[in-house]
C-alpha cells in the first residue's frame, strides 16, 4: 500500500501542501513519508488513501 499512496501523490501533480491541507495529514509527516524518511500512522494513511480514492486492504 505504501507504494500505491506515493504513486498517486506523485502522479497526482499536486503541491504536498495542497494535499496535506485536503486530505487532513499534516504536510511535515507527507514530507517524511515521500523522501522515505517514516513511515505514516494507519489512520493518516487511511485519510491519505481516501482522499486519492483508494482503500486500504490486507495483502
Amino acid at each position: 500500500m505504501t507504494s500505491e499512496l506515493k504513486r498517486a501523490v506523485r502522479a497526482s501533480g499536486l503541491p504536498l501542501n495542497r494535499i496535506a491541507v485536503q486530505s487532513g495529514v499534516q504536510v511535515a509527516a507527507l514530507r517524511r513519508f515521500m523522501a522515505g524518511e517514516q513511515s505514516l500512522r494507519l489512520d493518516k494513511a487511511d485519510l491519505l488513501a481516501a482522499y486519492f480514492g483508494l482503500s486500504l486492504r490486507k495483502d
